[in-house]
């Protein structure tokens, strides 16, 4: 999957029109010292032997050289990647936190009116484009209220801060991206959880535990979580691509200055470089991504580790 997705990637950038070179260099330069140019950094081979020397090196760990930021591209994405990560595990966490307890609350109120608010809560949220909701927190908790930064890492300022300064500052400009990003796949884990516990409400084990006097938040927690746990490790696997995608959108609405953003500055510059080395690592944890989901749901499910069962092996 991560070969494939590279190999498309350097089709699609190397078919857009144009040269990356004709960003940097001046029209009136020499053919000769043009030429001296783009010899320096093997775009004048043949398309095949350019994607074949760069498939090399990356497998040898050489990413090769940014042509916007002039030095080795795994220094530049050694200092997005952390940005992204912070982002994108915390909206993560908080999907699966939101997303349990709300799918949990619309089951355990099937019928009434608080199951009602939950699930068009939820069909809302889902519904919501990135780019409106992040203009949306930011114009009433930034420009409105003023209690949270609109956009950065962390505030310019002269004065140096301490340790625990600059965990908060970090904290307090992560907090309307993450919750941007988070919401929307609540949403979605919200509605496979209850789905997923209404079902496991329905068996004969949750009637019997019913029928003995338990409650139904004991029945819910203690015998219908664990049975609706496969579904929901699958939809928190299907979530990370759309994670990673969207902090695209999230990280240019909050100006936060992540792998989403160098996405964006590599493909107006035409840094081939450094998109393919973006798209092969996206790729690669996305496929960790569906691996850990795998693994996830035989340590939920036991039956997936039999041997005669289809996802055993």
């Amino acid at each position: 999957m991560v070969l494939g997705v590279v190999t498309v990637t350097f089709v699609l950038i190397h078919a857009a029109p144009g040269d990356p070179v004709d960003l940097y260099l001046s029209r009136e330069m020499e053919p000769e010292a043009r030429q001296a140019v783009l010899a320096s950094l093997g775009l004048e081979r043949p398309l095949p032997e350019q994607y074949l020397r760069w498939l090399g090196g990356a497998v040898r760990g050489d990413l090769g050289w940014s042509i916007s930021h002039h030095r080795p591209v795994r220094q530049v994405i050694a200092e997005r990647l952390p940005l992204t990560l912070q982002l994108t595990l915390l909206a993560f966490a908080m999907q699966l936190a939101a997303g349990m307890s709300v799918g949990a609350l619309a089951a355990a109120r099937r019928g009434r009116f608080a199951e009602a608010v939950a699930t068009g809560g939820t069909l809302i949220l889902y519904s919501l484009p990135l780019f409106w909701l992040a203009a949306l927190l930011i114009a009433i908790f930034s420009i409105q209220l003023g209690w949270l930064p609109s956009s950065g890492a962390r505030e310019l300022i002269a004065s140096p801060q301490s340790r625990a300064g600059e965990i908060a500052d970090r904290a307090r400009h992560l907090i309307l991206p993450v919750i941007c990003l988070g919401l929307g796949s609540a949403a979605f884990t919200a509605r496979f959880v209850r789905s997923g516990l209404l079902t496991a409400l329905a068996q004969d084990y949750a009637t019997a535990a019913r029928s003995r006097g338990a409650g139904v938040s004991r029945v819910l927690w203690r015998h219908a979580l664990r049975n609706a746990l496969p579904p929901v490790i699958a939809s928190a696997g299907l979530s990370l691509p759309f994670l990673f995608a969207g902090s695209v959108l999230v990280e240019q609405a909050f100006s936060w200055p992540g792998m989403g953003s160098l996405s964006v500055e590599a493909v107006l510059k035409r840094d081939y470089p450094v998109v393919l080395a973006l798209q092969m690592l996206l790729a690669a944890l996305v496929v960790a991504g569906s691996f850990a989901a795998d693994v996830g749901l035989k340590l939920a499910d036991p039956r997936l580790r039999e041997p005669g069962h289809p996802r055993a092996s």
